[in-house]
């Protein structure tokens, strides 16, 4: 069985034991999580969508590591005007795995 959740703006496509990478999410290492904008839920009969999200379905899931994405580099350089800049960026995500999909 596996549903589609949506958290950070973003749809992730998950099943049990399945370690999902999202947006910050509060808690330490440990802390259980559930999800309940599920938008999808399949893999046994009939699949259930949402309109648009399915009353009463939960994903639950326990963090894992709490890390931080790649350096993403933003550089600017207008020619000829002895001007440039340089900033760095990295996204602060949460590892998340799956323990259950509630129906």
């Amino acid at each position: 069985m596996f549903a589609v959740i949506k958290t950070g703006g973003k749809q992730y496509s998950v099943a049990a034991d399945d370690i999902i990478t999202v947006m910050t999410l509060q808690g330490e290492p440990g802390d259980a999580v559930t999800f309940d904008s599920v938008l999808m839920l399949a893999g046994e009969g009939e699949p259930k969508i949402g309109a648009p999200f399915i009353a009463g379905a939960t994903v639950s899931g326990e963090i894992v590591e709490q890390t931080r994405g790649p350096k993403v580099i933003s550089f600017k350089k207008r020619r000829r005007q002895n001007s440039k800049r340089k900033r760095g960026h990295r996204q602060d995500l949460t590892l998340v795995k799956i323990t259950g999909i509630n129906a």
